[in-house]
């Protein structure tokens, strides 16, 4: 009897245990939906907020006019870089010429031709075209062909429509080299028309 009645309150145990972990399964299923929704439901109206500019989600006028003026100050930052770049290309493309010679090369009129659109873009510079020599012949020699070197480079940029009162014209014959070596890489180089902007 006593062994009838101990299987007896150990199957009870057993059914009641049984049952709560199935009760207690149960009603965790519903709370989860339900945390996800009341979850989804927060954030919904949170978005609702922000789109609506209820919830700090706005820009004041103010932001507004702020951000405006530092996306103007930035754009013309970027005009300014890219007009020193033009600028500083114009100045540092030197026109080259052969030896003993102020003719103009099929690439020494590629580079004008590129100077004459900036000139032309920039229509209140003025410049001093600068004619140089290589360090062979006479000094008085070289002074004369500079002179006609930046002479012809003038007269392209004239017959291309760019007004003479804007071209200023000086030769330095050999006082002026890029490179001083004696050699004929460094003479190549030293046989220039050179421009310096004056406004």
């Amino acid at each position: 009897m006593k062994r009838l009645n101990m299987f007896v309150k150990i199957g009870f145990i057993i059914l009641m245990v049984g049952l709560l972990m199935t009760v207690s399964c149960d009603k965790k299923k519903p709370k989860t939906g339900i945390g996800i929704e009341q979850q989804m439901g927060t954030q919904t109206s949170q978005q609702v907020g922000t789109e609506g500019g209820e919830a700090g989600g706005t820009i004041s006028e103010e932001e507004l006019a702020a951000q405006q003026r530092r996306e103007e100050e930035s754009t013309a930052a970027a005009a300014i870089r890219v007009k020193e770049a033009a600028r500083s290309e114009f100045v540092n493309a030197d026109v080259y010429f052969n030896f003993d010679d102020a003719m103009l090369t099929s690439g020494a009129r590629n580079v004008l031709k590129q100077k004459v659109e900036w000139l032309r873009a920039n229509a209140d510079v003025n410049v001093v075209i600068e004619g140089n020599c290589d360090d062979r012949g006479t000094e008085e020699y070289n002074i004369a062909l500079g002179q006609r070197r930046a002479q012809s480079i003038k007269t392209f940029l004239m017959n291309a429509g760019i007004s003479g009162s804007r071209l200023q014209t000086i030769s330095y014959g050999e006082e002026r080299p890029v490179d001083p070596a004696s050699n004929e890489t460094a003479w190549a180089k030293n046989r220039r028309g050179h421009f310096r902007i004056e406004r």
